[in-house]
Protein backbone atom coordinates (compact mmCIF):
# COMPACT_ATOMS: atom_id res chain seq x y z
CA UNK A 1 0.00 0.00 0.00
CA UNK A 2 1.51 3.46 -0.82
CA UNK A 3 2.84 5.49 1.58
CA UNK A 4 0.41 8.50 2.59
CA UNK A 5 2.39 11.76 2.93
CA UNK A 6 0.34 13.99 6.12
CA UNK A 7 -0.47 17.25 5.06
CA UNK A 8 -1.45 20.49 6.90
CA UNK A 9 -3.60 23.69 6.86
CA UNK A 10 -2.63 26.66 8.70
CA UNK A 11 -6.04 27.40 10.81
CA UNK A 12 -8.67 30.37 9.60
CA UNK A 13 -7.16 33.60 10.87
CA UNK A 14 -10.89 35.21 12.59
CA UNK A 15 -10.27 39.21 11.14
CA UNK A 16 -9.58 37.32 7.47
CA UNK A 17 -13.10 35.40 8.29
CA UNK A 18 -14.53 38.35 9.03
CA UNK A 19 -13.16 40.49 6.02
CA UNK A 20 -14.03 37.91 3.58
CA UNK A 21 -17.61 37.55 5.16
CA UNK A 22 -18.67 40.95 4.66
CA UNK A 23 -17.10 40.99 0.79
CA UNK A 24 -18.80 38.07 0.71
CA UNK A 25 -22.29 38.94 1.65
CA UNK A 26 -22.11 41.97 -0.10
CA UNK A 27 -21.55 40.02 -3.77
CA UNK A 28 -24.08 37.13 -3.10
CA UNK A 29 -26.50 36.88 -0.98
CA UNK A 30 -29.40 38.33 -3.38
CA UNK A 31 -33.32 38.08 -2.96
CA UNK A 32 -33.27 34.92 -5.17
CA UNK A 33 -30.22 33.51 -2.88
CA UNK A 34 -32.18 34.54 0.02
CA UNK A 35 -34.90 32.55 -1.17
CA UNK A 36 -32.96 29.50 -1.36
CA UNK A 37 -31.35 29.15 1.03
CA UNK A 38 -34.55 29.37 3.29
CA UNK A 39 -36.03 26.53 1.25
CA UNK A 40 -33.04 24.31 1.98
CA UNK A 41 -33.56 25.05 5.36
CA UNK A 42 -37.62 24.34 5.28
CA UNK A 43 -35.90 21.13 3.62
CA UNK A 44 -33.60 20.17 6.71
CA UNK A 45 -30.72 20.58 4.05
CA UNK A 46 -29.06 23.21 6.44
CA UNK A 47 -29.41 24.87 9.49
CA UNK A 48 -27.62 27.69 9.09
CA UNK A 49 -24.52 29.29 6.81
CA UNK A 50 -21.36 29.83 8.57
CA UNK A 51 -18.13 31.32 6.42
CA UNK A 52 -17.16 31.33 3.07
CA UNK A 53 -14.82 28.58 2.03
CA UNK A 54 -13.48 29.54 -1.19
CA UNK A 55 -14.29 32.65 -3.51
CA UNK A 56 -14.64 32.34 -7.18
CA UNK A 57 -15.85 35.15 -10.32
CA UNK A 58 -18.70 32.63 -10.68
CA UNK A 59 -19.75 31.40 -7.49
CA UNK A 60 -18.47 31.27 -3.41
CA UNK A 61 -18.60 28.17 -1.65
CA UNK A 62 -19.72 28.26 2.24
CA UNK A 63 -19.01 26.10 5.25
CA UNK A 64 -23.17 25.37 6.67
CA UNK A 65 -24.08 23.10 9.62
CA UNK A 66 -27.18 21.29 9.67
CA UNK A 67 -29.38 20.75 12.26
CA UNK A 68 -27.59 17.62 13.61
CA UNK A 69 -24.22 20.04 13.60
CA UNK A 70 -23.02 18.00 10.64
CA UNK A 71 -20.72 20.42 8.64
CA UNK A 72 -21.49 20.58 4.92
CA UNK A 73 -20.75 22.81 2.05
CA UNK A 74 -22.97 25.27 0.02
CA UNK A 75 -21.83 26.31 -3.46
CA UNK A 76 -23.92 30.16 -4.28
CA UNK A 77 -23.40 30.76 -8.34
CA UNK A 78 -24.22 34.19 -8.66
CA UNK A 79 -26.60 35.06 -10.60
CA UNK A 80 -25.54 38.56 -11.71
CA UNK A 81 -22.53 38.05 -13.37
CA UNK A 82 -20.99 37.86 -17.07
CA UNK A 83 -18.52 35.21 -16.40
CA UNK A 84 -21.01 32.47 -17.27
CA UNK A 85 -21.03 33.26 -20.68
CA UNK A 86 -17.96 31.91 -21.21
CA UNK A 87 -19.10 28.35 -19.90
CA UNK A 88 -21.93 28.81 -22.41
CA UNK A 89 -20.59 25.84 -24.37
CA UNK A 90 -20.21 23.56 -21.83
CA UNK A 91 -24.22 23.30 -21.48
CA UNK A 92 -25.22 24.43 -24.77
CA UNK A 93 -23.14 21.23 -26.17
CA UNK A 94 -24.20 18.77 -23.42
CA UNK A 95 -26.65 16.22 -25.15
CA UNK A 96 -28.25 16.25 -21.56
CA UNK A 97 -29.39 19.98 -22.03
CA UNK A 98 -29.68 20.41 -25.58
CA UNK A 99 -33.15 21.94 -25.49
CA UNK A 100 -31.78 24.18 -23.15
CA UNK A 101 -33.16 27.52 -23.99
CA UNK A 102 -33.67 31.02 -21.76
CA UNK A 103 -32.43 33.94 -20.01
CA UNK A 104 -29.07 34.26 -18.03
CA UNK A 105 -30.64 33.57 -14.90
CA UNK A 106 -32.32 30.39 -15.94
CA UNK A 107 -28.60 29.15 -17.45
CA UNK A 108 -27.16 29.52 -13.88
CA UNK A 109 -29.98 27.67 -12.54
CA UNK A 110 -29.23 25.03 -15.22
CA UNK A 111 -25.34 25.16 -14.81
CA UNK A 112 -26.20 24.37 -10.95
CA UNK A 113 -28.57 21.46 -11.70
CA UNK A 114 -25.73 20.34 -14.22
CA UNK A 115 -22.92 19.87 -11.50
CA UNK A 116 -25.55 18.10 -9.26
CA UNK A 117 -26.18 15.44 -11.72
CA UNK A 118 -22.41 15.32 -12.68
CA UNK A 119 -21.85 14.63 -9.09
CA UNK A 120 -24.57 12.09 -8.56
CA UNK A 121 -23.07 10.57 -11.33
CA UNK A 122 -19.56 10.51 -9.80
CA UNK A 123 -21.19 9.31 -6.47
CA UNK A 124 -22.44 6.13 -8.30
CA UNK A 125 -19.27 5.67 -10.36
CA UNK A 126 -16.99 5.40 -7.16
CA UNK A 127 -15.12 8.63 -7.90
CA UNK A 128 -13.45 10.59 -5.37
CA UNK A 129 -15.47 13.62 -5.60
CA UNK A 130 -17.68 15.67 -3.05
CA UNK A 131 -21.00 14.06 -2.34
CA UNK A 132 -24.34 15.70 -3.81
CA UNK A 133 -27.02 16.24 -0.76
CA UNK A 134 -29.52 18.66 -2.21
CA UNK A 135 -29.82 21.58 -4.69
CA UNK A 136 -32.07 24.35 -4.97
CA UNK A 137 -32.16 26.80 -8.08
CA UNK A 138 -28.21 28.40 -7.81
CA UNK A 139 -27.64 26.94 -4.76
CA UNK A 140 -25.78 23.71 -4.30
CA UNK A 141 -24.99 21.70 -0.65
CA UNK A 142 -22.70 18.77 -1.16
CA UNK A 143 -20.35 17.03 1.27
CA UNK A 144 -17.93 19.49 2.83
CA UNK A 145 -14.04 18.01 2.35
CA UNK A 146 -12.94 19.23 5.31
CA UNK A 147 -11.91 18.81 9.06
CA UNK A 148 -12.65 20.90 12.12
CA UNK A 149 -14.38 23.44 10.10
CA UNK A 150 -11.68 24.13 7.52
CA UNK A 151 -11.60 23.01 3.95
CA UNK A 152 -8.62 20.68 2.53
CA UNK A 153 -6.22 22.52 0.95
CA UNK A 154 -6.09 22.22 -2.79
CA UNK A 155 -2.99 20.02 -4.94
CA UNK A 156 -1.45 23.31 -6.07
CA UNK A 157 -0.66 24.53 -3.00
CA UNK A 158 0.67 21.84 -0.84
CA UNK A 159 2.19 19.53 -3.98
CA UNK A 160 1.90 15.93 -4.55
CA UNK A 161 1.77 12.75 -2.25
CA UNK A 162 3.07 9.51 -3.19
CA UNK A 163 0.03 7.88 -5.11
CA UNK A 164 -2.02 10.71 -5.99
CA UNK A 165 -1.02 10.57 -9.66
CA UNK A 166 -2.46 7.49 -9.69
CA UNK A 167 -5.14 7.78 -7.96
CA UNK A 168 -6.52 10.66 -10.41
CA UNK A 169 -5.85 8.86 -13.42
CA UNK A 170 -7.94 6.00 -11.91
CA UNK A 171 -10.65 8.67 -11.54
CA UNK A 172 -10.51 9.85 -14.88
CA UNK A 173 -10.84 6.03 -16.27
CA UNK A 174 -13.58 5.58 -14.07
CA UNK A 175 -15.15 8.95 -15.06
CA UNK A 176 -14.99 7.64 -18.93
CA UNK A 177 -16.36 4.90 -18.53
CA UNK A 178 -19.21 6.51 -16.60
CA UNK A 179 -20.04 8.50 -19.72
CA UNK A 180 -18.30 12.11 -18.53
CA UNK A 181 -15.18 14.57 -19.21
CA UNK A 182 -13.99 16.71 -16.23
CA UNK A 183 -13.35 19.45 -19.18
CA UNK A 184 -11.16 21.59 -16.42
CA UNK A 185 -9.14 19.39 -14.72
CA UNK A 186 -6.08 20.77 -13.51
CA UNK A 187 -3.97 21.06 -9.87
CA UNK A 188 -6.29 24.03 -9.15
CA UNK A 189 -9.57 21.44 -8.80
CA UNK A 190 -8.35 18.87 -6.67
CA UNK A 191 -8.13 18.54 -2.91
CA UNK A 192 -5.77 16.77 -0.74
CA UNK A 193 -5.03 15.62 2.74
CA UNK A 194 -4.49 12.18 4.02
CA UNK A 195 -5.89 10.22 1.95
CA UNK A 196 -6.52 9.92 -1.83
CA UNK A 197 -6.83 13.10 -3.60
CA UNK A 198 -10.60 14.67 -4.16
CA UNK A 199 -11.30 16.32 -8.07
CA UNK A 200 -13.94 19.21 -7.34
CA UNK A 201 -16.12 22.19 -9.55
CA UNK A 202 -17.84 19.60 -11.62
CA UNK A 203 -20.11 21.98 -13.51
CA UNK A 204 -18.11 22.09 -16.45
CA UNK A 205 -18.50 18.51 -16.84
CA UNK A 206 -19.88 17.27 -20.27
CA UNK A 207 -21.38 14.06 -21.79
CA UNK A 208 -19.27 11.91 -23.86
CA UNK A 209 -21.67 13.19 -26.48
CA UNK A 210 -20.34 16.63 -26.85
CA UNK A 211 -18.88 17.63 -29.64
CA UNK A 212 -15.66 18.81 -28.12
CA UNK A 213 -15.64 16.08 -25.12
CA UNK A 214 -12.16 14.21 -26.41
CA UNK A 215 -10.70 17.81 -26.65
CA UNK A 216 -11.63 18.28 -23.24
CA UNK A 217 -10.18 14.58 -22.12
CA UNK A 218 -7.13 15.27 -24.28
CA UNK A 219 -6.60 18.93 -22.23
CA UNK A 220 -7.43 16.99 -19.05
CA UNK A 221 -4.54 14.81 -19.29
CA UNK A 222 -2.02 17.61 -20.59
CA UNK A 223 -3.08 19.76 -17.70
CA UNK A 224 -2.16 16.92 -14.78
CA UNK A 225 0.56 14.90 -16.52
CA UNK A 226 2.25 18.51 -16.99
CA UNK A 227 1.89 19.57 -13.12
CA UNK A 228 3.18 15.81 -11.71
CA UNK A 229 6.28 16.20 -14.60
CA UNK A 230 7.65 19.22 -12.35
CA UNK A 231 7.91 16.63 -9.68
CA UNK A 232 9.66 14.00 -11.82
CA UNK A 233 6.67 12.07 -12.44
CA UNK A 234 6.09 11.96 -16.32
CA UNK A 235 3.95 9.97 -18.44
CA UNK A 236 3.15 9.60 -22.01
CA UNK A 237 -0.01 11.53 -22.98
CA UNK A 238 -0.66 9.07 -25.36
CA UNK A 239 -0.26 6.42 -23.69
CA UNK A 240 -2.52 7.62 -21.07
CA UNK A 241 -5.32 8.39 -23.45
CA UNK A 242 -5.59 5.05 -25.13
CA UNK A 243 -5.43 3.51 -21.23
CA UNK A 244 -8.43 5.62 -19.95
CA UNK A 245 -10.41 5.07 -23.65
CA UNK A 246 -10.09 1.52 -23.22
Amino acid sequence: MARRVSRRKKPLREDYVLKERNKIESEVFDRASLLALAKLMQKGAIARVEYPISTGKEANVFLATTSTGESVAIKIYKIETTHFLRRKEYLEGDPRFKKFRGRERDFVFAFTQKEFKNLQVCEKAGIHAPRPLSLEKNVLVMEFLGREGRAYPVLSTVGPAEGDLESILEDMKKLYKAGLVHADLSEYNIMVWEGAPYIIDWGQAVALGHKRAEEYLERDIYNILKYFAIFGLKRDPKVILAWIKD
